[in-house]
């Protein structure tokens, strides 16, 4: 039988306490509510504009806790900034043609022996670009731009130091300051492709225009410091010029955060449907369109960087110029190479990624045949120039031509491995022409198998579609902008 509660039993004394308590609080609470009220209207009435001012930064602080962060555009072109400018040291390497001549006379050397430093150094290039583009999910742009920037600058200035020892040569310049190059060179490229899905095409051909005009600064710079200072101080002075760049434009290096859209913009359809379908590295290896976008790669660079590797010599030899004149040449083709990134980058996105390349590979079939019969620095540099336009534009356009493929999620690893095709042809192109070069005395040859080369490149393009179950809206055709949503909170 249940207990009956009376007044005075310990139950009913512990429930009236618990009540009393209770109360007790809930008075507390409401008394000191009561004054918190009093003192906020005696200090409105005290102060009238306090109450506007409250509810304008009550205001502020609801906009900017719904609105995207209003720092991100800036950051984002910040970080574009700091990103050609790691893309100008790096691009240094494309001037190694200054130090052929140099090298030979001062060693022995022969034309072989000094290019297959660039060789090594670019084949280092492709390889640690996919390493790096692997690393880089787990270690951060920063990090890995900062160790990559070390290892460039270092593997430079200890050039200096080989002194007539080829292999040592061979080692730092070739090997560590290459494995540098291929850590940093897909920082950016793979950084500003998530900064910027807006303007994705532009972008990437930005974040490599800067790798294309690196000779532009360095070969002029070189070619006075060498005979002022010697080989191993001009080697000591760019290899510390370098590494200061580059590790100084690595602290801007950031991931967006998840999910980030500018401010304003939301994807197009086609965007949308990659989005939702990203593919890893290993899904992309599963198709056959990654192969077909790593040959076409390879077949662009091999033509662009048989020419980088020759092109002062080229224009000794073949127009009678001096080598400061030479030299003046590798930094005209350097523009071309800097403005074709930008160019074709910018025009795929209207025309479509495959048929930028269709006119690239065209286009250059008809001006190797047209070198092999120059004679005046005129026609030689005009014909140099669309050259490495063409060969500029294919490391601006196939960023986005992967990303458009299989997404911008994994491109890191994905491009990073497609631009193993670059240290191939870094090795193929410039013993092409190095050996023809050396067994008959003249380029005509060399010039005219390249040329046949880029006219059998050309089916690639018409042939490349993207693969079963992915949009083809910018691939092979122009896209179509969204239009900018307005923002209501800005």
């Amino acid at each position: 039988m249940p207990r009956s509660l009376t007044s005075n039993s310990p139950s009913t004394s512990n429930l009236m306490h618990d009540h009393k308590v209770f109360d007790q609080k809930s008075s507390g609470k409401q008394m000191n509510q009561s004054r918190f009220t009093t003192r906020s209207r005696r200090r409105e009435e005290a102060e009238p504009d306090l109450q506007p001012r409250i509810r304008l930064l009550t205001s502020a602080a609801t906009v900017s806790s719904r609105s995207p962060e209003p720092t991100l555009p800036t950051t984002r072109w910040l970080i574009a900034v700091a990103g050609i400018v790691m893309q100008v040291a790096l691009g240094s390497v494309y001037a190694w043609s200054v130090f052929r001549i140099p090298l030979s006379r001062a060693y022995g050397w022969s034309v072989p022996q000094v290019t297959l430093t660039f060789e090594v150094a670019i084949l280092m290039l492709g390889f640690a670009a996919f390493a790096g583009g692997l690393w880089m999910k787990r270690a951060g742009p920063r990090r890995m731009a900062v160790i990559g920037g070390l290892g460039y600058g270092l593997g430079v200035i200890l050039a200096g130091q080989a002194h007539g020892h080829l292999g040592l040569l061979y080692l730092s310049f070739g090997v560590l300051g290459g494995f540098g190059l291929g850590l940093c060179y897909i920082v950016p490229v793979a950084t500003l492709i998530k900064w910027f899905p807006d303007k994705r095409g532009m972008m990437t051909g930005l974040a490599v225009a800067g790798f294309g005009a690196g000779a532009l600064v360095t070969a002029p710079i070189a070619q006075r410091l060498i005979p002022s200072v010697g080989l191993p101080a001009t080697f000591g002075i760019l290899g510390s010029a370098y590494l200061i760049a580059i590790v100084g434009s690595a602290f801007f290096m950031k991931n967006p955060p998840e999910g980030y859209r500018p401010a304003g913009w939301q994807p197009a359809a086609a965007q949308r449907t990659h989005a939702a379908g990203d593919l890893t590295l290993g899904e992309a290896l599963r198709t056959w369109q990654w192969y077909a976008l790593w040959a076409m790669l390879f077949l662009n660079t091999m033509a662009g960087i048989s020419i980088i590797s020759q092109a002062a010599p080229m224009a000794q030899e073949i127009a009678k110029t001096s080598a400061a004149t030479a030299a003046g040449l590798v930094g005209i083709i350097s523009i071309a190479n800097a403005a074709g990134r930008f160019l074709w980058a910018w025009v795929s996105d209207f025309l479509g990624r495959a048929r930028v390349f269709q006119f690239m590979f065209a286009a250059q079939a008809i001006v190797f045949v047209l070198l092999s019969l120059v004679h005046s620095f005129g026609a030689l540099a005009i014909l140099l120039f669309i050259v490495l336009l063409c060969y500029g534009g294919g490391f601006g356009t196939m960023p986005a031509f992967a990303a458009d493929f299989f997404g911008p999620r994994n491109v890191g690893s994905i491009y990073g491995l497609m631009l193993t095709a670059w240290g191939f042809a870094g090795v193929c192109g410039p013993t092409l022409i190095a050996h023809v070069r050396q067994s008959t005395g003249h380029y005509i040859q060399a010039l005219e198998m390249i040329a046949a080369i880029m006219l059998v490149s050309g089916v690639l393009p018409f042939v490349i579609r993207p693969p079963k179950g992915r949009n083809a809206d910018s691939t092979n055709a122009p896209i179509t902008q969204p239009k900018p949503v307005l923002n209501p909170m800005r």
